[in-house]
């Protein structure tokens, strides 16, 4: 819409349906849809070591000293410290070695350590011998266990028995998991129950928007979840990309993401999601947290109707956007008296054809139920779906099974869109 006026996802969700995470939602470009997936950060394989190569193995407790010297320089918030790790390397690297520097003095960081995952190197070559590193860290006051990426660092010998840090794993094709603050100069804005930490701006939007939220989904799903979020808004849409791994961002403006270690994060693509106008902003980010805040049902069994339908719920509860604005792809329908037969299945969320009608039906399914057995009926079936099947967590919250669910459901399209 070129007002950008939220109404139902138009693009659908990606992919399959995962063992440990079930969605994972597109989102158009003037619309309030929403993601959750896993976050698998591609990491890539460690090829055999250069035939070629001249610099031995690098010796385990030299390098170890040389992280130690690193994440202490880090906790000290020492520079000159963190830069002398680097200083026999290329100006280039330096210069990135520079900026993540700064950029870490930028986080509220409780911990920030590397590690070495194996003594033997992934490459070696003349130039030094790239090691695979665990990088461990914690956000203060919205990590609660350590966030954990790879990271690749070639070493070198330097001055006696001490060795150096001359570059990454680029040149052999190795690539570290991706932080929104590599490459880019970031700011953080601390909300008070919010952090965003981005390379662009409105990031100060972005906070105010989730710390409104929080308090209004919690009205809803109780507060039997951690009530913060953290948001990275990249440079550009290529940076959100990159955070997700794995997911197309094409006309996506925000996803949920839960990334291998566990930590929940809001990724935001600043292109599509600065042309949504404030309203439309206010309905993703708060889809989004919803579905932070009720963990996306992760069991695998929560029908994607249900799912996407209470996202979509908690988006619009509190906003003033009228039913056939939002649904007006399937007010037309239904006007044309072309009623849907069935409520949404989980393939019905993949494919482009229908996905705004799709995502409305799922909305208009959870409003009907908040509006007519209340929105704790509503919560509970959500939890119930996740143990039981549809027609036995039905007939258990509602009282009703899924045939006279569904005709009461039509009948509300028909009442609130006809």
């Amino acid at each position: 819409m070129a007002d950008g006026t939220p109404h139902p996802p138009s693009t659908g969700r990606r992919g399959r349906r995962r063992p440990v995470l079930v969605v994972s939602v597109l989102v158009a470009v003037l619309l309030a849809g929403g993601v959750w997936t896993v976050s698998r950060p591609g990491r890539s394989p460690a090829p055999a070591a250069a035939a070629s190569a001249s610099v031995p193995p690098p010796d385990a407790q030299a390098v170890q000293a040389l992280l130690r010297n690193r994440a202490r320089a880090v906790r000290e918030r020492d520079r000159i410290a963190f830069l002398a790790t680097v200083s026999g390397a290329a100006e280039t690297f330096r210069e990135a070695q520079r900026l993540l520097f700064d950029n870490l003095m930028r986080l509220p960081l409780e911990t920030w350590r590397e590690e070495v995952d194996s003594p033997v190197p992934v490459a070696t070559g003349d130039r030094g011998a790239t090691m695979r590193l665990t990088l461990r860290y914690r956000l203060r006051g919205h990590d609660e266990r350590d966030v954990v990426r790879t990271r690749y660092l070639t070493f070198a010998p330097g001055e006696g028995s001490a060795w150096r840090i001359v570059g990454d794993g680029t040149v052999h094709g190795l690539r570290d998991d991706a932080d929104v603050w590599d490459g880019a100069r970031i700011a953080v804005v601390r909300g008070r129950r919010s952090l965003v930490i981005g390379a662009t701006g409105g990031l100060e939007e972005i906070a105010a928007r989730l710390d409104a939220a929080v308090p209004q989904i919690t009205e809803v799903v109780g507060e039997d979840w951690p009530r913060r979020a953290v948001a990275l808004v990249p440079a550009d849409d290529q940076g959100a990309a990159a955070l997700t791994p794995g997911d197309s961002v094409t006309n996506v403006a925000a996803l949920a993401v839960s990334g291998p270690s566990g930590e929940d994060r809001i990724v935001i693509a600043p292109g599509t999601f600065g042309r949504l106008n404030a309203l439309g902003r206010e309905v993703v980010l708060t889809h989004e947290l919803a579905h932070i805040a009720t963990g996306a049902a992760r069991d695998g069994r929560t029908p994607l109707w249900l799912i996407e339908g209470l996202a979509d719920y908690l988006g619009y509860r509190s906003t003033t956007v009228p039913v056939r604005s939002a649904a007006r792809e399937l007010a037309r329908e239904v006007a044309a008296g072309r009623v849907p037969e069935s409520l949404p299945e989980a393939a019905d969320f993949d494919g482009p054809a229908r996905l705004p009608q799709v995502y409305a039906e799922a909305w208009l399914a959870c409003r009907m139920i908040a509006e007519r057995y209340g929105e704790k009926t509503l919560m509970t079936l959500y939890r119930t779906a996740g143990r039981r099947s549809q027609e036995a967590a039905l007939r258990a919250t509602l009282g009703v099974g899924t045939a006279e669910f569904t005709a009461m459901w039509r009948d509300y399209l028909r009442k609130e869109l006809g």
